[in-house]
This record gives C-alpha cells, structure tokens and sequence, in this order.
C-alpha cells in the first residue's frame, strides 16, 4: 500500500529535525556547552525549535497516517497537511535561523493549530461516516 502523503510528510519533518539538531550542535561546539543551554539564548531558542517540533511533529504525522490509511479525500487530507507541515517549518524557521521574527513564529503555530484541526476534523469525519 502506497502512502505517499505520509511519506512525503514524515520526509520533510524528517529533514527539518536533521537541520534544526545541526543548528544546535553548531552553537554547541563553539560555544563549548555540553548539556543544557549554557545560558545562551541562542542555544536556547534553537533547542525550543528542535523540541517543539518533537513535540507537534509525531501527532501530525500519526494523524495524516490513520487518514491517508482510512482513504480519506486526498484533497482534504493534502490542504490539511500542507498547512501542519508549512506550520512546522515556518516555525523552526522562526525560532531556529532568527532572533525575533514573531509574525513567523505566530503564523507557524497558526498553520500548525490549523492543519492539526483539519487532521482531526478528518479523521472524525472517516470514523463516523465508517461506521
């Protein structure tokens, strides 16, 4: 069975955790900080951007999983996929490469809310009209 919204999806998230660890171990090699944050804020917003998108990244890749698997509309389950997965990156973006793009922050997390909403709108919708 081909799933290839998920797979395109986990792919991007996939590669957006490889950048964002990169960007941490960067900061963490010159500045010489093992564990923990050193009480740079640079490392610190890098290591927020890594763990949010640990946080949100495994619901909506399970969520566009379950979907896809139940045959949900391919246009629904792509607009709302879309919309998590530019959260996600606009995000990262944001807290990860900037010191303060707050408009950027704000919308990734909109984005982000937005697709979860429609992942979860759809999956309900497949569970009810399944049964």
């Amino acid at each position: 069975m081909s799933l290839p919204i998920t797979t395109l999806s986990a792919c991007v998230l996939g590669l957006l955790l490889i950048i964002l660890s990169m960007r941490i171990i960067g900061v963490r090699r010159g500045e010489k900080v093992s564990l923990g944050d050193g009480g740079n804020d640079t490392l610190q917003r890098r290591i927020r951007a890594q763990g949010n998108l640990v946080e949100y990244g495994p619901m909506g890749v399970l969520l566009i999983l379950v979907a896809e698997l139940q045959m949900a509309n391919l246009f629904l389950l792509g607009a709302a996929t879309a919309a998590f997965v530019m959260g996600r990156i606009l995000h990262g973006y944001a807290l990860g490469f900037t010191e303060q793009a707050m408009r950027a922050r704000v919308t990734g997390m909109m984005l982000t809310f937005f697709g979860l909403l429609g992942l979860v709108a759809i999956n309900l919708w497949q569970l009810v009209t399944g049964i």
